[in-house]
């Protein structure tokens, strides 16, 4: 998995093998041999590789999906707090749930909008019946 990950992060940061090496303090053959999957780094290139690209040691080695869990409970934690006031709003606080599921069943996307647009239209009538209530106060 390594050689995948190591090879996709490069591309997604625009570096060739050798800007890579070059900021790593590596030779661009290693970095060509890590990604053929004909040589293994070493533990502390390893963590040097994950550094530099933010990323989990055990997300470049294929452990994870998860790029950077520190930066996955930050959001999490953020989205907790956010009040929801559009589709979108809620739409992104229920894809940052992984494995979200309903009576057993993983949500797809679909399913995961259609929850979103539900939790919009119970939003509104919500806020029209405190909207009623505040009226009826006054």
């Amino acid at each position: 998995m390594l050689p995948i990950r190591l090879k996709n992060l490069r591309l997604e940061n625009n570096l060739t093998q050798k800007e890579l090496a070059e900021k790593l303090n590596m030779q661009n053959t290693a970095i060509s041999k890590y990604e053929l999957g004909e040589r293994e780094p070493d533990i502390e290139t390893i963590n040097n590789i994950a550094e530099f690209f933010n990323v989990s040691t055990d997300y470049l080695l294929g452990r994870t999906d998860i790029k950077n869990p520190e930066d996955k409970i930050e959001k999490i934690e953020k989205l907790a707090h956010k009040e929801i006031q559009s589709v979108e709003d809620a739409l992104e606080i229920i894809e940052s749930q992984e494995g979200l599921m309903l009576k057993g069943e993983t949500l797809t996307d679909e399913d995961k909008i259609l929850l979103a647009n539900a939790l919009q239209l119970g939003m509104k009538y919500v806020l029209d019946k405190k909207q009623k209530e505040k009226e009826k106060d006054h």
